[in-house]
């Protein structure tokens, strides 16, 4: 019987509706992915409907979460060949990452809206065999209706941080009954496991980090190799920045010299890299840079056959930003040394599993909750450096970038880090292939 807390969310939930279709016109204004296939946000599908329960249904809710997700699909496949998926996503980025993980017989949409009626929809329309949430979607009206038709929901790479754990008990009527709904949930880490069975989930195994078994892109970081060969200068990278940060490491550049009036008339003493974590913020953060007197060059615009090198505008800038998607890979392993986007506010950090898979060292800032025992690990094993603010952290880097034999310690150390964790993902796909009706 549906409890009273769950009828007063789909009441919510179902009054909120208006407010979404707002705020999807808003968003489609800066990235027009959102206006795209909005009747699926509220269970209406052009695609045929299932009449067999084929489908594995993966849920990647943004960019993160569906390169993990392609992660976890790799060896599914590789263990399952003619496995069908249908993939699903809350953002724009998400939904274009995902299109390159489709093969014949995969279905994307839209998560559906957590009401009733669009959760239903949703389930009646495909009829998947197994749902599985990636990371921390959870979602109490699509578990419970899950739950009623008998399909499994597990959620894979979980984790949850202390920060989380708390807002959760602060609506444990809504949160706990949803956790306590999973079919299963298998933890990154044991702290993720304690925290998750807190606040009612079944753990039924800690099996590491999917993000580890990351094969960075061969093709991205032989070209990278081959501008570093050209270029013959270090690069420091901001890497997946987020707001606030962009304007903190460029003033620090300045404050020390690297860039600004102090260095114009000699040359560069080494290049700056700037890779926002979100494409809707390209042409905001190319203004902040700007807007402290320096030029920028967009990788956009650079010729791939020599890079920024060979680019008169790339030469003659003073920031190079990274405006494209899907080559982190290439910008890692271009770079001698990141800093840690999402780590310097406090936003929990980005991925630094990536960044050392290429080799690339990272300094990290005090915010790195979504990634807290990895952060831990890579400090100890010499893969990250530690710092208490963005001042400390251009400092850091700047030191590491004059100590060669350090800096190339670090990128070993970072390289192996990478290689000593994986195995999560064979580890998952075993224990998804032990819940039926996974055979």
């Amino acid at each position: 019987m549906e409890s009273i807390a769950l009828k007063l969310y789909a009441v919510l939930m179902k009054a909120a509706e208006p407010l979404l279709r707002r705020k999807l016109a808003r968003r489609a204004v800066a990235e027009p992915g959102y206006a795209e296939a909005i009747p699926e946000r509220f269970g209406v599908y052009h695609q045929p409907s299932e009449t067999s329960s084929e489908l594995v249904w993966v849920h990647a809710v943004s960019l993160g979460e569906t390169r993990t997700a392609a992660i976890l699909l790799r060896a599914w496949r590789e263990a399952c060949p003619g496995l069908r998926v249908l993939l699903t996503h809350g953002t724009a980025t998400g939904r274009a990452e995902g299109v390159s993980l489709l093969q014949p017989g995969d279905v994307q949409v839209w998560q559906p809206w957590d009401s009733r009626v669009a959760v239903e929809r949703f389930l009646m329309h495909f009829k998947p065999r197994i749902g599985v949430l990636l990371e921390t979607e959870v979602w109490p009206q699509l578990i419970a209706t899950a739950q009623a038709k008998q399909v499994p929901v597990v959620l894979v790479n979980a984790r949850l941080s202390a920060k989380s754990l708390a807002g959760a008990e602060r609506m444990a009527w809504l949160a706990r009954p949803a956790y306590r709904a999973l079919t299963a949930v298998y933890a990154q880490t044991e702290a993720d496991a304690l925290r998750l069975q807190q606040i009612g989930a079944h753990v039924a195994g800690v099996l590491g980090n999917l993000k580890f078994d990351a094969q960075p892109d061969a093709a991205q970081q032989a070209l990278a190799r081959q501008w570093r060969a050209q270029l013959q200068q270090s690069v420091l990278m901001l890497a997946s920045s987020r707001e606030g940060e962009e304007t903190t490491f460029i003033r620090q550049l300045v404050a020390q010299g690297v860039l600004g009036s102090a260095v114009k008339g000699v040359g560069p003493r080494l290049r700056v890299l700037v890779v926002p974590r979100h494409p809707q913020r390209f042409d905001t953060v190319q203004r902040l840079i700007e807007q402290q007197g320096l030029r920028v060059s967009r990788r956009s615009n650079w010729p791939d056959a020599d890079g920024p090198a060979k680019c008169a505008a790339a030469q003659q800038a003073d920031v190079w930003l990274g405006d494209t998607l899907g080559e982190m890979a290439l910008y890692y392993s271009f770079s001698e040394l990141a800093l840690l986007g999402g780590s310097f506010e406090a936003l929990g950090g980005q991925n630094l599993i990536e960044p050392a898979a290429c080799a690339c060292p990272v300094v990290m800032g005090p915010h790195t909750f979504n990634f807290a025992e990895a952060a831990v690990k890579a400090e100890v094993e010499g893969a990250a450096h530690r710092v208490a603010d963005m001042a400390q952290g251009v400092e850091k880097a700047l030191a590491l970038l004059r100590s060669q034999d350090e800096l190339q310690a670090a990128a070993v150390a970072a390289h192996q880090f990478a290689a000593r964790h994986g195995g999560a993902a064979r580890r998952t796909v075993d224990a998804l292939m032990q819940l039926q009706p996974i055979v």
